[in-house]
């Protein structure tokens, strides 16, 4: 399928099938392996609406993997390419839940896409989540910036204060369950 046309399908899905639970956009932010993409799945099917993740569309544009894009083209081409997704769903998406990357929120017109919920937890308690998840392997290789644990603590703590500074919504989803989760993103987001 052409850009174009799945452009068109995901429109045409979100509109014409009336599946329009959601007034604006949510914007799932959060530190890489948080759960953004877990949780997005989850309310999606729970409230019946689609989940689209940026990390995903960017990939589907470039043709190739987050991490390989990385080491190609650098990180300085992938915030660029982050910026030109955030363009086109501004331009485009609505009534959609989006989860982002770990440095979405940097985006010009973040507050512009939707209401922006912070999935918040501690360095200690994600890096666990990783490493004790079946797959926990691939979890970890298919994130480049958390190659070197003691880096990605530095970035964690560098990015901890500016998501909780863009968010409108903070969800603890170290002290909640995953359905308390779901709940209160719906009644903060007026699902």
């Amino acid at each position: 399928m052409r850009s174009e046309e799945w452009k068109y399908a995901l429109l045409r899905n979100a509109f014409i099938e009336g599946r329009d639970a959601l007034k604006k956009n949510i914007i799932l932010i959060g530190f890489m392996g948080v759960g953004k993409g877990t949780t997005a799945r989850a309310f999606a099917k729970k409230y019946g609406v689609y989940n689209i993740d940026t990390d995903d569309l960017i990939e589907s544009k470039e043709n190739r993997e987050v991490k390989k894009i990385f080491a190609k083209k650098g990180e300085a081409y992938f915030r660029q390419c982050e910026q030109e997704t955030a363009d086109w769903i501004e331009q485009c998406v609505t009534g959609t839940l989006i989860s982002c990357g770990g440095g979405f929120y940097k985006v010009n017109n973040l507050k512009k896409l939707g209401t922006v919920v912070l999935l918040d937890a501690s360095f200690e308690w994600i890096y666990n989540r990783l490493k004790t998840a079946k797959n926990s392997k691939q979890k970890l290789a298919k994130r480049p910036l958390f190659a070197d644990e003691k880096k990605a603590k530095i970035l964690y703590k560098e990015r901890e204060k500016a998501y909780k500074k863009v968010a409108d919504v903070i969800v603890d989803v170290e002290h909640m369950t995953p359905e308390e989760q779901l709940q209160y993103i719906a009644k903060k987001c007026g699902v």
